[in-house]
């Protein structure tokens, strides 16, 4: 279904540039780019120029043919900043900006004019040449990071063969092999069935899964997408799959991670579209959420500054974690993992049966060479960051939700210290758990599609338990739970606690995030208020009543 503004045939768009009104006037079928230009003649700037629009509330306005009309007395106020040189980018790209120079000269000086479509089209050429050498050198890292691995496993074999190691396992199984018997995973059953669901949580062949890169389109963000990405209200709904690929890999460069750790780019990729098949179809727990939670991070980064009180390790812990946090999840929460005896339990002891399951899973990832974005730092670095993403992915288990946040209130009196790492680490492990459950956060077009997801997960979880004879909770009972009860507990007993904690510490989260989760409060109490009115009498009760009396 279309809106009034894709019938209309032009558009009358009113600036503000410099305190000098100007009106503007295009068609609905113009691009981004003629609009930009357009405003930049008005605004007397070259074409290269950032141009930026602000409503009168200073929020952005998106740049493209569907903005909002304004009016006269509400103009839009338009800021432009011309192109600096650029500098440091490379000899490659130097060399090709000075042959592109010297064509133009030449060009000029002998024909009179420029053969613009040419040049394009030789640069073109020449910048696909100079990636696709990058690409083939990225993937002889690759392949030299394999073969240490596997000169590694040689040294091991040999090591083990010196001993006269003996492994029974290898032993019963070998011994499975020479009498004839099928050599299969073992079931997991739940009562006296086989519960083929869990019988393939560790599926070995996806998470070694290979894929060509690049896979997926690259995509040039706007200086304006840059900026809206470190927002707390970004609309996560409006990007696809490899878009969001993109955005993740924009904000490891954009922290220094990569230069950090030495990343390489390919391998980079490689991760995320690992990380990207390991998130399963779930309602709730997908790569849409796992996306979610790691912009929230961002956010967060650049909101509180928190490269001014931690080191880029510990960013980069942060925002890995993030990206790990809910791999191969299931879609069934821990309860249901104990009550139903589960593989994931039974090998975890019941002690947080999936977070311990997404820290293996991202740890099975990164032991691929090919995957492995900590391949270039040293033994002990790595020993730092696979603790330190343990211990995050860990804290995410809303079972040790008071444990944590009594601990981090703790710390903050008398004074919160940054140079000590127990205080440091237990402020990393809020820092996740307030991104976990950031959704009431956003606005409510972005958050209340969410709540969504998450009771349609609940339901299928409590359909099951009922069905196999488990318990069943009633916040996740179809029958018993509302949107709006389902919300306001946790927001008023869980969110809003916890992020006014924080916000003791990082005074900037009260208005731009402990804000919104009260208005997402007061909001759902009225929705719940509503809801227990008794519908208003019809026409004929009224009539009836009438004439009873």
């Amino acid at each position: 279904m279309g809106n009034a503004s894709s019938i209309e045939p032009t558009k009358t768009i009113f600036l503000d540039i410099d305190g000098k009104k100007e009106k503007i006037m295009f068609s609905r079928h113009c691009g981004t780019r003629d609009i930009h230009d357009l405003i930049a003649h008005a605004a007397g700037v070259s074409r290269y120029a950032e141009i930026s629009l602000k409503d009168s509330t200073g929020a952005f306005v998106s740049l493209n043919p569907t903005m909002p009309i304004n009016t006269q007395s509400s103009p839009y106020k338009v800021t432009s900043k011309e192109p600096s040189p650029t500098t440091g980018d490379g000899e490659v790209f130097t060399q090709v900006l000075s042959q592109v120079a010297s064509q133009f000269n030449n060009q000029f000086s002998k024909e009179g004019v420029f053969k613009v479509e040419e040049i394009k089209t030789d640069i073109a050429t020449r910048l696909s040449a100079l990636e696709r050498k990058m690409e083939l050198e990225g993937l002889k890292a690759v392949e030299i990071e394999k073969c240490k691995r596997d000169i590694s496993d040689i040294k091991d074999q040999i090591w083990n063969a010196q001993k006269k190691f003996v492994d029974f396992n290898r032993l019963s199984n070998e011994t499975q092999a020479d009498s004839g018997e099928t050599q299969t995973p073992r079931p997991v059953y739940v009562g006296n069935t086989v519960d083929h669901f869990y019988s393939s949580l560790s599926d070995e062949r996806k998470i070694s899964l290979k894929r060509d890169v690049p896979s997926y389109p690259k995509y040039t963000l706007s200086q304006e997408t840059i900026e809206y990405l470190k927002q707390p209200t970004f609309d996560i709904w409006h990007w696809e799959p490899n878009e969001m690929l993109s955005l993740l890999e924009h904000m490891f460069h954009e922290l220094g991670l990569v230069a950090e750790f030495n990343i390489n780019p390919i391998t980079l990729k490689r991760f995320f579209l690992c990380v990207q098949e390991n998130y399963r179809n779930n309602p709730f727990h997908n790569f849409r959420h796992c996306f979610c939670v790691t912009q929230m991070m961002y956010g967060m980064i650049h909101l509180c500054h928190l490269w001014e009180v931690m080191t880029r390790e510990d960013l980069g812990i942060l925002m890995t974690a993030c990206v790990c946090h809910d791999l191969d999840h299931p879609g069934y929460n821990n309860t249901y993992q104990i009550n139903a005896r589960t593989e994931l339990a039974i090998r975890y002891n019941d002690i947080s049966p999936l977070e311990n399951h997404h820290c293996a899973v991202a740890f099975k990832i990164l032991s691929n060479p090919e995957c492995n974005i900590f391949a270039n730092v040293d033994k002990d670095t790595f020993k730092r960051i696979r603790a330190g993403i343990t211990m995050l992915i860990l804290a995410t288990d809303m079972a040790r939700h008071g444990e944590i946040m009594d601990n981090f209130k703790m710390k903050l009196e008398p004074e919160f210290d940054y140079k000590n790492k127990d205080s440091l680490d237990t402020l990393k492990m809020v820092l996740i758990k307030c991104c976990d459950i950031s959704n009431e956060v956003r606005p409510m077009e972005v958050s209340e599609p969410w709540v969504d997801c998450l009771l349609e997960e609940y339901f299928n979880q409590s359909d099951r338990e009922k069905m196999e004879g488990l318990p069943v909770a009633p916040f996740m009972d179809r029958d018993k739970v509302t949107k709006p009860t389902a919300q306001i507990g946790f927001i008023k007993f869980v969110l809003i606690p916890m992020f006014e904690t924080v916000a003791k510490l990082f005074p900037v989260i009260d208005s731009t995030m402990v804000e919104p989760l009260r208005i997402a409060r007061d909001r759902y109490e009225d929705m719940k208020e509503k809801n227990s009115m008794p519908p208003p009498p019809s026409q004929s009760n009224k009539k009836k009543t009438v004439t009873e009396k």
